[in-house]
C-alpha cells in the first residue's frame, strides 16, 4: 500500500471499528432491557436479536468507510436515507396488513414528522418520540434533517437531489420558517385549550401530512429545491434552533476566498453569498457536508470543543452513522 495513503486508511479503519463497536453496545442495551423486544430478529426467534446486532454493527462499520471520503459522502448519504425511508414505510404496511410483529408496541400514529411537535403540545406531555428527537439533535446537530427523517428523503427525491440555490436570503427564509412554526404550534395549542376531540385532532394530523405531500409535489418537485425541509417543515425549523445546544458547529474559515462554488451545492439553502460574506452558514444548515467536496480551498470545516477539525469530522461521522443504523434497526410506528 502506498505510504501516503496508509495513515488515512488506518484512521478510517479505526473509526469504522469504533462505529461498529458503538452500535453493538447501544443495540445490546436495547436487546437486554426492552420487553417486549424491539429488535425484529428477537421477535422472530429467541436469540435472533443478537444476530441482528452483529449484522447491524458490520453494516455500520462498512457504511462509515463508504461515507468517510468527502467525494462519496453525499451519494451514500442520500442512498442510505432513501433506504431508511423505504424500510420504515414497508414495515408500517407489513405491520398493518400482514403481521403486527412489524409494529412497535404502543398506539398507532400518523407517520408525519411534524406531529412529533404538534402531538406533544396537544397531549401536553413529552413522550418517547419528542424525547428521542431532542436527544438526537443534541448528539448530532442536524442529522435528524439530513438522514434520519423518513419524510426528508422523499423531499430530496422530489427535488431530484438538486442543490439549486435559493432566491431567498437566509434571513427571509428563516422568517417564513418561524411563521409556519408559530402557526403550527398555535394550532396545536388551540386544540388543547379548547378541548377538541381526538377526531378533530386526527383530521388535523391527516391535513398536516397531506399539506406536506402537496409541498413536495408542487413546491420541491417543480423548483428542484427541498422546499418541504428547508422552508415548510416546523420540525426542521425547531432543529435549526435546538441544534445550537449541540456542541457541533460547521464553520467557514479564513481560507475562504468568496468564490461561491459551495453555494450551488447546499440542499438546504444555508450557503448564500451573504452567508459567505459573514463566514457563517445560514440557520438552515444541517451539517450534512454536501458542500465539502466543492470547496477548492478546504475552507468548510466541522468544529467540536477541544478537537482538531479533522478529528471533529471523524467523530461527527461516527455519531451520524451510529444513529442512522440504530434508527434503521428500531424506527417503527
Amino acid at each position: 500500500m502506498n505510504r501516503h495513503f496508509k495513515p488515512l486508511y488506518s484512521a478510517r479503519l479505526r473509526w469504522a471499528i469504533l462505529t461498529a463497536a458503538t452500535i453493538a453496545v447501544l443495540l445490546s442495551i436495547v436487546q437486554i432491557i426492552t420487553d417486549p423486544p424491539l429488535l425484529l430478529g428477537e421477535r422472530w426467534f429467541s436469540g435472533g436479536g443478537w444476530y441482528q446486532i452483529v449484522l447491524a454493527s458490520v453494516a455500520g462499520g462498512w457504511l462509515y468507510t463508504r461515507m468517510d471520503p468527502v467525494s462519496t459522502r453525499s451519494r451514500w448519504r442520500k442512498r442510505t436515507w432513501m433506504f431508511f425511508t423505504v424500510i420504515f414505510f414497508a414495515q408500517l404496511l407489513l405491520g398493518l396488513w400482514a403481521d403486527p410483529v412489524f409494529l412497535m408496541s404502543g398506539e398507532l400514529h400518523f407517520p408525519v414528522p411534524d406531529l412529533i411537535l404538534g402531538g406533544a403540545i396537544y397531549r401536553w406531555q413529552i413522550g418517547f418520540m419528542p424525547l428521542l428527537f431532542l436527544i438526537t439533535v443534541l448528539l448530532s446537530g442536524g442529522a435528524w434533517c439530513h438522514q434520519l427523517c423518513y419524510f426528508g428523503a422523499l423531499d430530496a427525491w422530489a427535488a431530484r437531489n438538486s442543490s439549486r440555490p435559493s432566491r431567498l436570503s437566509s434571513s427571509r427564509r428563516q422568517q417564513i420558517r418561524l411563521s409556519i412554526l408559530t402557526l403550527f404550534m398555535l394550532a396545536a395549542l388551540c386544540f388543547r385549550l379548547f378541548g377538541l376531540s381526538s377526531l378533530w385532532a386526527t383530521v388535523w394530523a391527516a391535513g398536516a401530512g397531506l399539506l406536506g405531500l402537496c409541498v413536495l409535489l408542487f413546491g420541491s418537485y417543480p423548483r428542484r429545491q427541498m422546499i418541504h425541509c428547508s422552508l415548510y417543515c416546523p420540525l426542521g425549523t425547531l432543529v435549526s434552533y435546538v441544534k445550537q445546544l449541540s456542541p457541533w458547529r460547521f464553520c467557514i474559515t479564513e481560507q475562504c476566498t468568496h468564490c461561491l462554488h459551495c453555494t450551488t451545492h447546499c440542499p438546504y439553502g444555508a450557503l448564500t453569498a451573504s452567508d459567505i460574506q459573514q463566514r457563517k452558514p445560514g440557520q438552515s444548515c444541517t451539517l450534512c457536508g454536501d458542500c465539502l467536496p466543492h470547496c477548492p480551498h478546504q475552507a468548510l470545516v466541522y468544529r467540536f470543543p477541544g478537537l482538531k477539525s479533522s478529528t471533529a469530522e471523524h467523530l461527527w461521522l461516527c455519531v451520524g452513522v451510529t444513529l442512522y443504523i440504530c434508527f434503521l434497526m428500531l424506527a417503527r410506528i
